[in-house]
C-alpha cells in the first residue's frame, strides 16, 4: 500500500510518500481501507520532532489519527465494507496518511449517511478534543459564560457548538472577517482580537477554553470568574499557563486528547444528526500533497480543518 512515511523528524519535505507493508490487526482492531485522513496540529508538531515522536524511536512513522474510511476485516461488531470513522490508536508509528491503517474497533463508529467522508475525517481527534475539554475537564454546565479562544478554527469552532447545545453563553474570538461565520455557529458575543483587547470589552467568564496560549493566556486571566476555570489546549504552553494561574490564584488545567476510553465520539455524532453540529473544512489535499497540507497549516488561520484525501 501507500502511506506518508518520514524517516526523520524535521519540516514539511520529511513527509514521502512510500509503498509500504499491508498492516495486519491485532487483537481487538480492524484494517480499515482510508478514504480521508484529518490533518491536526499535533501531526505537525510529531512530524518536526515534538509530541509523541521520540517514542519511535527512530522508526520510520506515518503521522496521523482522524480516519474515515471502510471496514476491510471483519470486526466483533463492525462488518467489512462498513462506513467508519474514528481515531487511530495514539500516540502510535502507523497512521492515518495511508491507505490502510488498524484501528481498535472500540475506538470506530459506523459513519452516518448524512455525514460525508470529508467531514468525517475532520471530526474525531478536534472533536473528541473539544468535549473532552469541556465537559470532561471543565464540567460546562447549562448557563455558564464560556470563551473560547480561536472559534474558528479546527478544535473552536467545534467547541462553540458544543458549549451552544449544552445551554452555555458563548463568547468566541477570531479575526474580523471570521465574526459573521462565529455569529452562525452560535456565539453570543464575539471579538475582533486584532482590534479589541478582550480582556478589556468582556465581563467575566466562568470558563476560558484557550486554543492559543503564550500571551492571550496571561491576558485571559483576569476574565476568569470567582470559582471559573482557565482550559489551556496548547500543551507546549500549557506549564506556563498553569504557573501563571496559580501565581494569580485562578484554576487552571491542561487538556490531553483520550482515543482509549475517552468519550465525545458518539455524542458529537447525535449532535451532528439532530442539526446543532456544523463540521467546517477548509480545504483538502490528495494523500500525496501531504506535505503541502502540512505547510498551509503551519501557515496559520484556517477556518476549521484540513483533510487528505485517499
Amino acid at each position: 500500500m501507500r502511506a506518508i512515511v518520514c524517516t526523520e523528524a524535521g519540516g514539511p519535505e520529511v513527509l514521502q510518500l512510500r509503498e509500504v507493508p499491508l498492516p495486519e490487526p491485532g487483537p481487538d482492531e480492524v484494517r480499515v481501507r482510508v478514504e480521508a485522513a484529518g490533518v491536526n496540529p499535533i501531526d505537525w508538531k510529531t512530524r518536526s520532532g515534538l509530541g509523541p515522536y521520540a517514542s519511535f524511536e527512530g522508526r520510520p512513522f506515518t503521522v496521523g489519527w482522524d480516519v474515515a474510511g471502510v471496514v476491510d476485516t471483519p470486526g466483533g461488531v463492525l462488518a467489512v465494507g462498513e462506513p467508519v470513522l474514528g481515531m487511530a490508536e495514539f500516540p502510535s508509528p502507523e497512521g492515518a496518511y495511508a491507505e490502510y491503517v488498524c484501528v481498535p474497533e472500540a475506538q470506530l463508529r459506523a459513519r452516518p449517511e448524512g455525514l460525508s467522508v470529508v467531514e468525517a475525517a475532520a471530526l474525531p481527534l478536534a472533536g473528541m478534543t473539544a468535549w473532552q475539554s469541556l465537559i470532561d475537564v471543565g464540567g460546562l454546565r447549562e448557563g455558564q459564560r464560556v470563551l473560547v479562544h480561536a472559534a474558528a478554527g479546527g478544535v473552536g469552532h467545534l467547541a462553540v457548538q458544543i458549549a451552544k447545545a449544552r445551554g452555555a453563553h458563548v463568547i468566541g474570538t477570531a479575526s474580523g472577517p471570521k465574526l459573521p461565520l462565529l455569529r452562525e455557529l452560535g456565539c453570543d458575543e464575539v471579538v475582533d482580537y486584532r482590534s479589541e483587547a478582550f480582556e478589556k470589552v468582556l465581563e467575566p467568564v466562568d470558563l476560558v477554553y484557550d486554543l492559543v496560549g503564550g500571551e492571550t493566556t496571561v491576558r485571559s486571566l483576569d476574565l476568569v470568574a470567582p470559582g471559573g476555570l482557565l482550559i489551556c489546549l496548547p500543551t507546549i504552553h500549557a506549564a506556563a499557563a498553569l504557573e501563571a494561574a496559580e501565581a494569580r490564584g485562578v484554576r487552571a488545567s491542561g487538556a490531553y486528547v483520550r482515543a482509549a476510553g475517552g468519550g465525545g465520539l458518539s455524542e458529537l455524532l447525535d449532535l451532528h444528526a439532530r442539526g446543532l453540529l456544523r463540521i467546517l473544512v477548509d480545504r483538502t489535499f490528495p494523500l500525496a500533497q501531504a506535505a503541502d497540507a502540512h505547510r498551509y497549516g503551519e501557515a496559520g488561520g484556517t477556518t476549521g480543518k484540513i483533510v487528505l484525501t485517499v
